[in-house]
C-alpha cells in the first residue's frame, strides 16, 4: 500500500523527491499510531495523531504538511477502494506560519559577489553559482538540473524546469553572464567526465552538482561578509526577490521570475520591503 502511494506521488501526482520523501515519512509516523490497521482510519483516529505530533511539540508548519498529506492519503485510499468514505475531508486546515525571510541587504549582497577569484575551478564555479542564484532568483533545486544549452547568452536568459514541471524563461544580467562564461570557458572543461553529461555545473568529480554542495558554497561566501546572516540558496532567493521589489518591480513580474503558482506566496516579499522601509523611517524620521 505504501509503494502504491508513493508511485502515486511520484508519477502521478509529480510531487517533488523532497516532498514524496517527506510525505512517507508522515505517512509511517500514521500508520505507526494506527498499528498498521487501515481499518481503524476515522476522522476521529486522525485528530488523535495530529493532537499527539501537537503534544510533542512539532511546529506547525509540519503539522500543516502532516495534514495535506492525510488528506492526500485517504482521498487515494478512498479512490483505490481501500477505505469506505474519505475521513480527510472531515480535517481542518493547519495554517502554517508566515514568518518573514531573513535576507541580505543590497551592500551585503554586493559585497558577497564582489570577492576576487583566483581563476580556480572551484572558485569560478562558485562565483557563477552565486551570480546566477541571486540574479534570477532560482530555486537550488533548479539550479542543480541546468543543462548548458539551458543558457541563451544572446538573450541573457536561462531556461528552468520549475515545480510541476512547468517551464519558465529568467533574465540574468552581466556579471552573471561573465561569470558564467568565465566558469564555461576557463573551469568547467577541466572537469567535464564522460558522465557529466549535458550539466552547467559540475563537482569535481565531474558528475552534475548537487544542492548540498550548493548550499555549502552559499555558507562559505556569506561567512566572509562581515554581519551578513547566514543564509542557504533559499536565502538568496528571498534576497533576489526583495530587492526587485525595492528597485520597483511590480509583483506579478516577480511571480512570473520566480515561478510562483499563487500571487499569495510572492506577496510576502512585500512584507519584508515594508518591513525595511519602516525600519529606515523610524531611523531616519525625526518625529518617527
Amino acid at each position: 500500500m505504501v509503494h502504491e502511494f508513493d508511485r502515486y506521488l511520484r508519477l502521478e501526482r509529480d510531487l517533488s523527491p523532497h516532498t514524496v520523501r517527506a510525505y512517507l515519512s508522515d505517512l509511517a509516523s500514521l500508520m505507526a499510531h494506527l498499528d498498521g490497521r487501515l481499518d481503524r482510519l476515522d476522522i476521529a483516529t486522525l485528530r488523535e495523531w495530529l493532537a499527539e505530533q501537537h503534544a510533542e511539540g512539532k511546529a506547525r508548519a509540519t503539522l500543516a504538511r502532516r495534514t495535506a498529506c492525510a488528506r492526500t492519503f485517504t482521498a487515494y485510499c478512498h479512490r483505490r477502494g481501500w477505505l469506505p468514505d474519505d475521513p480527510g475531508l472531515l480535517l481542518g486546515s493547519a495554517k502554517a506560519p508566515r514568518t518573514l525571510p531573513a535576507v541580505l541587504d543590497q551592500e551585503q549582497a554586493r559585497a558577497a559577489l564582489d570577492l576576487p577569484t583566483t581563476g580556480d575551478p572551484k572558485e569560478l564555479r562558485d562565483q557563477a553559482m552565486l551570480e546566477l542564484l541571486y540574479a534570477t532568483g532560482v530555486r537550488v533545486s533548479e539550479l542543480c538540473a541546468l543543462d548548458v544549452d539551458d543558457v541563451d547568452r544572446d538573450r541573457n536568459v536561462i531556461r528552468v524546469l520549475g515545480k510541476g514541471r512547468k517551464e519558465r524563461s529568467v533574465p540574468f544580467g552581466v556579471p552573471a553572464l561573465r561569470a558564467l562564461d568565465r566558469w564555461c570557458i576557463h573551469g568547467r572543461p577541466l572537469w567535464i567526465h564522460p558522465h557529466s553529461g549535458p550539466a552547467l555545473f559540475l563537482g569535481i568529480r565531474g558528475g552534475r552538482i548537487d544542492a548540498g554542495t550548493v548550499r555549502r558554497a552559499v555558507h562559505g561566501r556569506l561567512r566572509t561578509v562581515e554581519g551578513s546572516p547566514d543564509l542557504s540558496p533559499h536565502g538568496l532567493r528571498h534576497s533576489a526577490a526583495t530587492h526587485l521589489l525595492e528597485g520597483g518591480a511590480d509583483l506579478r513580474s516577480v511571480q512570473e521570475l520566480l515561478g510562483h503558482a499563487s500571487l499569495n506566496t510572492t506577496q510576502i516579499y512585500t512584507h519584508v520591503s515594508i518591513d525595511r522601509l519602516r525600519a529606515a523611517y523610524r531611523q531616519a524620521h525625526p518625529r518617527a
